[in-house]
């Protein structure tokens, strides 16, 4: 189990006497690139015979520095991505709170003031991890000058996956667009969210596909609008689905966006259950059908479809 610590500057309190190996980045999606960094510093530790801690923040650093017209949407909010750091090896994640003050601070006092309290003996970051408040010298690059010989840097390069460079940014690009075999290709694992079991219009069960309708925390970051093949983690138990995030656009306009759930071989009422969705894959987009015979015989097409991707994979 990860132990999570969470920190807010200034530092007041001593927080690890022990030397560890720190890897620093913000590591939403914990994708294949983070990956690479978090490999690289788990050799390390294990080179070394210490822990490894990850310094990543809370919130996002575009939040504190831009006024957002909507709610940033993290691809891994921080539970999760805790998880997957500990899925990697990571001993301690610390979660520093990202607040003007510390956006401001000099490199050197960054790491004056914040590395050198997690006592490090290697500190490992992506070849464009940046901190302190001008990018332009907080960079990896000046790390080593600013570390004065107290740690080892390590500066781990950048990784694409074929076509195109491996990204936060990328990845949420791909997401908007509804381009699941991008996003989890470059995460190297299945996208995932979150959500709760509500009540529904009980449309779905009367044209013979029960639906279950999902209320997703609104700082995760749901696919674009459009027909998905998905898991549904119910309890402890999976469950194959074909999953909906759109407007129901055939029974009306200017609705609101819903996500609605068909679940194969399902037909149990779980109102208020916490749920785990996982999205594999993109099946198509949302149409407004000129009548519900048409609808009907476009659900079991993607019914095939869903039954057939889970099948592939044996």
């Amino acid at each position: 189990m990860v132990e999570i610590i969470r920190l807010h500057y200034p530092i007041l309190k001593t927080i690890n006497s022990a030397q560890q190996v720190v890897a620093m980045g913000f590591f939403d999606g914990v994708h294949l690139g983070h990956q690479k960094v978090i490999k690289r510093a788990k050799i390390e530790a294990e080179r070394r015979n210490v822990p490894l801690a990850v310094l990543t923040y809370d919130p996002h650093p575009i939040v504190v520095f831009k006024a957002l017209t909507e709610p940033l949407r993290y691809i891994t909010p921080i539970g999760k991505k805790s998880e997957l750091l500990a899925d990697l090896g990571v001993d301690i994640v610390y979660v520093m709170q990202f607040t003007s003050l510390l956006s401001t601070l000099p490199p050197q006092k960054f790491v004056d003031d914040v590395v050198m309290q997690l006592n490090p003996v290697t500190v490992v970051g992506g070849f464009d991890h940046v901190y302190g408040g001008d990018p332009k010298i907080a960079d990896m690059i000046h790390l080593p000058k600013y570390a004065q010989k107290r740690f080892d840097v390590i500066s781990v390069s950048e990784l694409d996956d074929g076509e195109h460079k491996i990204g936060s940014s990328s990845i949420r690009l791909a997401l908007d667009n509804g381009e699941m075999a991008i996003v989890n290709r470059q995460l190297g694992h299945i996208h995932q969210t979150t959500g709760l079991v509500v009540h529904g219009e009980a449309r779905g069960r009367e044209l013979g596909f029960p639906t279950i309708n999902i209320k997703t925390p609104e700082l995760e970051h749901l696919p674009a609008i459009g027909i998905y093949i998905v898991e549904v983690m119910i309890g402890s138990d999976w469950h194959l689905g074909m999953a909906s995030i759109g407007r129901n656009v055939t029974f009306g306009d200017a609705r609101p966006i819903t996500v609605e759930i068909n679940l194969l071989d399902f037909n149990q009422e779980v109102y208020g259950e916490n749920v785990t969705i996982n999205w594999h894959s993109y099946l198509r987009g949302e149409i407004k059908f000129a009548n519900v015979i048409d609808l009907i015989s476009q659900l079991k097409q993607d019914e095939i479809a869903t039954r057939q991707y889970f099948n592939t994979l044996g």
